[in-house]
């Protein structure tokens, strides 16, 4: 599968309300709000991602800055520039565009925008009220409009129903073109949230909605996400022989662990899969002609 590393943003200072997440300005989870990391040390993590395999390098800000006009957009526009001369493939995660900012994401060398719907519009109101899911839905399409993938998947365990993950893959598999990255998280409490003390998610249920995200949309890379740490090795096989062929890689997810890259390549070596050659062209893989035909997992 295709590692992923993410880039964790600046935490702890989002003003919006999603109680799973402890970046929140509004939440005391113990994460402190920090700056946007300066570019050098940014660039030394892009080029230690290459060279551990990494085919995507992810970027993200928990905060509503990255806006048109003012200088944190111009930032994030000259690190993505530079980012983008290492021959992988760009993501940025940034909260709500607009098409402007869309496009110049888009001309700096962004190729994906990773933007999650969560969970169903019908749950959506119940787990945030500083946005709404048709927001979400906006930026999906302004991302798409100007040329950029779409990375959006949802997050299982935030109290939904079995009818409200259905739901969710079936407003993912609507969009068009398709996503071409789903990622399926479980949800992980964090100390501080409202949804601190909530319980983990079954793994067969995880399996379940692995099988169907890749039936629902064939060509993505359906990307096994955050809680992977609580998965055992065994539980991690049986989500990738479901479907997922795709993996975030590094560190940390975001604020919470991701599992060591020497254990998630062993892993990968001791199933007999191979990780996918970076896109090189850095161009949207987004028509039928550049995503696989089939599930790569071997």
């Amino acid at each position: 599968p295709p590692p992923c590393p993410p880039l964790p943003p600046p935490p702890g200072g989002c003003p919006e309300v999603c109680p799973y997440c402890a970046q929140s300005a509004r939440y005391k989870s113990g994460v402190d709000a920090e700056r946007l990391m300066e570019k050098c040390d940014i660039i030394k993590r892009a080029e230690a991602a290459r060279e551990s395999g990494s085919t995507r390098f992810c970027m993200g800000a928990a905060w509503r800055g990255v806006r048109e006009g003012t200088q944190r957009f111009e930032q994030v526009l000259d690190i993505i520039r530079d980012v983008s001369e290492l021959g992988m493939e760009v993501c940025v995660t940034l909260g709500e565009l607009g098409p402007s900012e869309a496009g110049k994401l888009k001309d700096a060398g962004v190729t994906a925008y990773n933007h999650n719907i969560d969970t169903s519009p019908e749950h959506y109101p119940n787990i945030v009220t500083t946005h709404t899911f048709q927001d979400r839905l906006n930026t999906i399409r302004h991302a798409q409009d100007a040329g950029m993938s779409i990375c959006c998947g949802g997050i299982l365990g935030l109290g939904e129903t079995t009818k409200d993950r259905l739901k969710m893959l079936e407003v993912i598999s609507g969009f068009n073109p398709q996503p071409e990255s789903v990622p399926i998280n479980s949800l992980m409490p964090m100390p501080g949230t409202p949804l601190a003390e909530k319980q983990g998610v079954d793994v067969f249920e995880l399996v379940r909605i692995i099988a169907l995200a890749r039936l629902s949309v064939p060509k993505a890379k359906v990307r096994l996400s955050a809680g992977r740490t609580q998965l055992s090795e065994e539980a991690q096989a049986l989500c990738f022989f479901a479907g997922a062929n795709s993996i975030f890689y590094g560190d940390k997810l975001l604020t919470a662990k991701n599992p060591a890259i020497e254990k998630d390549l062993a892993l990968i070596n001791r199933l007999g899969m191979k990780p996918q050659e970076p896109n090189r062209n850095l161009e949207a893989p987004d028509s039928d002609e550049s995503r696989p035909a089939e599930p790569q997992l071997l």
